[in-house]
């Protein structure tokens, strides 16, 4: 693995050395895009929209909008800001995950102690396991603030980035039912399906089929196979037919 990021964790007064490593690796196929005519690869252009001429990555900047001027920031700019958090992954406190909602939850990375840090990291593991407790961090990553959940996981230091409370979308324009407004047997079929379809988490038992089967398509048509297409339509049932539903349900999870 190549690491993404370097730099130190503070904890407190102690400062333990880095790095950072995508703890994620998509199963998705790598699809190319092609022109529909003879299949050549597409390719994207950095093109300057006033000469229409193609720009080398090297030669690219980046700015902001400010009073209707382009305002041209470098590295040291975004260092400036904040250069302390550029550098360093600071532990600001200390709090129970399950009070931590899901919604925040973004994006997972190992961290692994650089030299000299092997003795300090292992310190802060342990004692996270023995607290049942997470931290709660700040630092900058790709120029951009992250707040981030330290957590261990198995025999490493996990970072959680999780989103700002402001980077969630308000769900007051959704149409959402009322609660307490949906009928109280309804309510309690569906927990005595809750109760027969409850079992102990296990993320081994869930596979990425529509890939494997999208796979499979692929190797057909490459061997000039025809493809048998599924129809599938969407059923809207009227809110009548809840209550069966889940009598179904119920008598099909007996009967299995």
């Amino acid at each position: 693995m190549r690491s993404i990021w370097s730099g130190s964790i503070n904890f407190g007064l102690v400062n333990i050395p880095v790095k950072l490593y995508s703890a994620i690796e998509g199963s998705g196929l790598d699809l190319d895009m092609l022109d529909s005519k003879d299949h050549s690869r597409i390719r994207f252009k950095r093109v300057n929209e006033n000469t229409d001429k193609e720009v080398p990555y090297e030669s690219i900047v980046k700015g902001y909008m400010y009073n209707d001027m382009y305002v041209v920031l470098d590295d040291k700019d975004f260092e400036e800001a904040a250069p302390e958090k550029t550098k360093t992954i600071e532990i600001l406190n200390f709090v129970q995950e399950k009070e931590i909602d899901s919604i925040y939850y973004e994006q997972s990375y190992f961290t692994e102690p650089a030299k000299g840090g092997e003795r300090a990291y292992g310190i802060l593991r342990e004692a996270l396991k023995e607290s049942g407790k997470v931290g709660i961090s700040t630092f900058v990553m790709r120029t951009k603030e992250a707040l981030a959940v330290i957590k261990p996981y198995h025999n490493i230091i996990l970072l959680n980035k999780i989103h700002f409370q402001e980077e969630i979308r308000s769900e007051e324009e959704l149409n959402i039912p009322e609660a307490g407004k949906t009928k109280s047997k309804e309510v309690q079929m569906a927990n005595k399906l809750i109760d027969q379809l409850t079992e102990k988490f296990n993320i081994a038992k869930y596979k990425d089929t529509y890939t494997e089967k999208l796979l499979k398509i692929i190797e057909a048509k490459a061997n000039g196979k025809k493809i048998t297409r599924k129809k599938l339509s969407v059923v809207h049932r009227k809110n009548d037919d809840v209550m069966e539903m889940l009598k179904a349900s119920l008598g099909q999870r007996r009967a299995s």
